[in-house]
């Protein structure tokens, strides 16, 4: 049965506002530059930016692929932007960022996925905040190892690349991914770099709890060191709609589940995301 009730109180969130706010809006606009807070509508934009901090999303603002949890445009991507690389570190350095996360649209039109412009950036932000740490969070590259060996390359510190729901409802929310091939990637980082791998997860999409746990053992066995669990929120009536609101003690108790599967750290809460406070939740 799909929930029509209204949110819960504990999924509500403060207006945007204040001089953070407003200062990362303004260097954004100044850098030309996205953020992936903006254009999946996070809820805790206000937050982070107010903390001075964002998530940059590059490759552009439009994605080649069309997930009916997400809000991210989906059409014909612009082209790619070669002065990026170089602005993301300039903000960065900026906002005297300690932990910067880079993430991306999928570009399935592009032959590498975007990874060589994902290592680009990388090296433009060792360059500009030579103590910062530096999370990505990538697409799956179409499976595409020379793509993965390029951001590797690079030495991101975490690799991240979410799995978003359980394999039975791929077909329905990510037609165009594939729980295995994520998997895979996931693996391949772990097993051939070292670097720390993460993973983030969104429930309240239909899936059962067995279905997590088997989800949970399955990014543990891949070498996963952090997982991120968060409420679904269906961005608008078009798309895919939550079936249910999950209390915050069910969270708690999905964190224990996933660190009894033996993943090291596991953030899981109603409003939590891929990035958010991922300057303080580190392996």
């Amino acid at each position: 049965m799909r929930d029509s009730a209204k949110k819960p109180e504990w999924l509500k969130v403060k207006a945007f506002s204040g001089p953070g706010f407003d200062r990362v809006n303004r260097l954004l606009r100044e850098h030309q530059l996205n953020t992936v807070c903006h254009a999946a509508n996070c809820p805790n934009r206000g937050e982070c930016f107010n903390r001075g901090t964002a998530t940059f999303l590059i490759l552009g603002s439009v994605c080649s692929r069309n997930c009916s949890f997400c809000d991210v445009r989906s059409g014909q991507p612009v082209d790619v932007d070669p002065g990026e690389p170089s602005r993301v570190a300039e903000m960065a350095a900026k906002l005297g960022l300690q932990h910067v996360v880079v993430t991306s649209v999928t570009r399935d039109d592009l032959p590498d996925g975007g990874a060589s412009h994902f290592a680009k950036v990388v090296w433009h932000l060792r360059g500009a905040l030579e103590c910062a740490t530096v999370e990505v969070l990538t697409p799956d590259f179409k499976g595409k190892r020379g793509a993965w060996d390029t951001v590797i390359g690079s030495a991101p510190d975490v690799f991240n690349h979410n799995v978003e729901t359980v394999p039975r409802l791929y077909p329905e929310i990510r037609p165009q991914a594939d729980y295995h091939r994520s998997l895979e990637l996931l693996r391949y980082v772990r097993e051939n770099s070292g670097i720390t791998t993460k993973s983030g997860l969104m429930v309240g999409m239909g899936e059962t709890l067995a279905e997590l746990r088997e989800v949970f053992r399955d990014v543990a066995d891949r070498g996963v060191s952090i997982l991120t669990i968060g409420q679904y929120l269906a961005p608008s009536k078009g798309h895919f709609p939550v079936h249910r609101y999950l209390h915050p003690e069910e969270f708690s108790e999905m964190e224990q589940l996933a660190l009894q599967s033996g993943i090291n750290k596991v953030f899981s809460a109603p409003l939590v995301r891929s990035s958010y406070l991922a300057d303080l939740f580190q392996a």
